[in-house]
């Protein structure tokens, strides 16, 4: 899978530029600013150590404008494996230094590089390997995969101390290196004094399935693609199974598997998600319109000891495919892995059909057809970042598109680059969730973005009932979730003491999705029934009078002097919380942003030293 762009914190405004200067290198990354001292971020927070080893759990690579000491302490607690630490980096305020501290398995120090360059000065790079040999051995670039780095630190030692190495099989960042090579690099690359004689130590770049020796360091190149069409209904672990299988008959790796491809009628299949998940590869699925680039292929010898007949991707005249199951895949895999690929294997398996591709150099699956979308409905609590889960703020981090009401989305905070941002008016519900779905159904990762609880007369329901009524084909695909969020009640409650400590309801007073004559009999019976009542919607420009008649409606069974709850701009700036008495109650006392909790007979009001009160609902109901 792709990296994830890096976080760059910083504590004060005069970082600012300087992380604006590192965030230009990097596409995705985000500026996390300290609240209160800092403005124009994109992401602010208030706990420092919080905000930070969240972060480095979901191995987001860090990047500190700040003391090196201050990242070590607060992440020292966390560090148990290296080979699961993202790269962390320490970077000047002025910007004249850049540390790599944490990640070397994960690129810190190449990170490291490209900061500096950026910033016109020198990494502070101690990786000795590293800068005698100009390239990182234990962190490839992207694109190769190293099977045995706990051969590496002494296979680098060995390099240290005068060992020569020799090179096997395709690898430009290898040849290009100051490698103390026993043979003469290509023409055009290193220069050939570095020709020595022998060689004890042996460098291996190949898709081969082969089993790594101390002294032979094996790099698998992403140079495998794999097509899976017309997927059966069996088990995911069968499916995963006839891939391993089809691995081993052509001896390949796993690690050289740039990506699965598949046909966009397959998106959402369990099978495919299976398949990807095991392999840590991602699935891209291809239009049969696309499938025209290439209408023939040639049929050739191949090199590779392997029974099964080689298709090589010349885009020729010659042996014009019909559409077979076994050539489809064949002409998925030979698309996916570009020209001068090389058909290396095809099956029919229980699960499905498949061809292995061979590509000249390292696939990029991201380039190729799309993914299957997402969208996920977020709730973002009832104000800012301070509200929102982890969940929900990955979701909004990585998502290529928010779509939701101006000010939710206001709330939700700064997009990122290459995010868009599609803002539409708070009563176009369903025309909200026609547009997120169709997004999706392109390819898109989508965040649908509510305030408080996104399940609670919120932008949840609004999207289950596009997909209900509207029953589009194409959006069955789409991997869809849901984010909870605090909710307004929730928020109102927590900010007086515990209204909601016993049974309770929560009823919407806007008569715009239901009648009016609903609404009275719910609270009605609601009030019969002794029920705590939180309600939504409670009064608007346009709905004045309902409030005012639900007022009536619970004073007919209920006491005057129960109390209620006003909660108002929960979350956010100007927030307040007041207690009156149900008799005392007014329709003008609340407005849009209003949340009202009406007490039940048991509902308690105690009252505090300096004026204030608690309130609170108690657990057990006593006649």
């Amino acid at each position: 899978m792709n990296p994830l762009p890096p976080a760059i914190i910083i504590l004060g405004q005069n970082s600012l530029p300087i992380a604006k200067t590192i965030s230009a290198v990097f596409p995705g990354s985000q500026i996390y600013g300290l609240i209160d001292r800092t403005s124009d971020t994109n992401i602010t927070f208030s706990n420092f150590g919080e905000t930070l080893r969240e972060l480095f759990a979901t191995e987001t690579p860090i990047i500190g404008i700040c003391a090196a000491g201050i990242l070590i302490r607060t992440l020292a607690p966390l560090l148990s494996d290296k080979r699961a630490e993202p790269a962390v980096l320490a970077v000047a305020e002025d910007g004249s230094a850049v540390v790599p501290l944490l990640g070397g398995l994960h690129g810190v120090n190449d990170l490291a590089r490209q900061i500096a360059a950026a910033l016109g000065v020198q990494p502070a790079i101690t990786t000795t390997g590293d800068i005698r040999f100009r390239t990182a051995l234990l962190s490839p670039p992207q694109g190769y995969y190293l099977a045995n780095p706990d051969d590496a630190k002494t296979f680098i030692s060995n390099l240290l101390a005068g060992a020569k190495v020799r090179l096997e099989g395709k690898a430009s960042w290898l040849w290009e290196s100051n490698l103390p090579l026993a043979q003469p690099a290509p023409t055009g690359a290193a220069p050939t004094e570095r020709i020595a004689p022998e060689a004890k130590l042996t460098i291996r770049v190949t898709e081969t399935a082969i089993i790594p020796t101390a002294d032979c360091l094996v790099y698998h190149p992403a140079t495998v693609a794999i097509s899976l069409i017309n997927p059966s209904n069996i088990e995911p672990e069968l499916a995963v199974s006839c891939v391993q299988q089809l691995l081993a008959k052509t001896n390949l790796a796993a690690a050289s598997i740039a990506g699965f491809f598949a046909l966009k009628d397959d998106i959402g299949n369990p099978l495919l998600a299976a398949v990807s998940e095991y392999f840590q590869v991602p699935v891209r699925f291809l239009d049969r319109s696309e499938l025209v680039e290439l209408d023939s292929i040639d049929i050739s010898q191949n090199s590779r000891e392997t029974d099964i007949l080689p298709v090589q991707n010349q885009l020729s005249t010659r042996c014009p495919i019909e559409e077979s199951s076994e050539n489809l895949a064949a002409k998925i895999a030979l698309i996916a892995a570009g020209a001068n690929s090389q058909i290396v294997g095809h099956d029919r398996t229980k699960a499905f059909n498949c061809a292995l591709a061979i590509a000249t150099e390292p696939i990029d699956p991201s380039a190729i057809g799309i993914s299957r979308g997402k969208l996920a409905i977020v709730g973002t609590g009832p104000g800012g970042a301070a509200w929102m889960s982890p969940e929900v703020k990955e979701i909004l981090r990585e998502a290529t598109d928010w779509v939701g009401y101006k000010f939710y989305l206001d709330l939700a905070g700064t997009l990122r680059e290459g995010q868009k941002r599609h803002d539409s008016d708070n009563r176009e519900e369903i025309d909200r969730a026609r547009f997120a779905l169709d997004l999706a159904a392109s390819g898109k990762s989508v965040a649908v973005v509510s305030s408080g609880d996104p399940g609670i007369f919120a932008m949840a329901a609004a999207v289950f009932e596009a997909i209900d009524f509207d029953a589009k084909p194409e959006w069955q695909g789409i991997d869809i979730r849901v984010a909870p969020g605090i909710s307004a009640m929730q928020a109102a409650a927590a900010a007086i003491g515990a209204p909601l400590g016993h049974d309770f309801c929560v009823i919407s007073l806007s008569d715009i999705l239901k009648p009016w004559e609903v609404i009275e009999q719910r609270i009605s019976a609601a009030a019969k029934a002794d029920l705590v009542m939180a309600f939504y919607n409670p009064i608007s420009k346009q709905r004045i009078w309902q409030l005012g008649r639900a007022i009536e409606i619970l004073l007919q069974t209920r006491d005057a002097k129960t109390p209620v709850v006003l909660g108002r701009n929960l979350g956010r700036p100007g927030q307040s919380v007041r207690v009156c008495t149900l008799g005392e109650f007014q329709p003008e006392d609340a407005d849009m942003r209003t949340l009202v909790i009406v007490g039940s007979s048991q509902t308690r009001i105690i009252p505090r030293k300096f004026g204030d009160v608690w309130v609170y609902t108690p657990r057990r109901y006593e006649k």
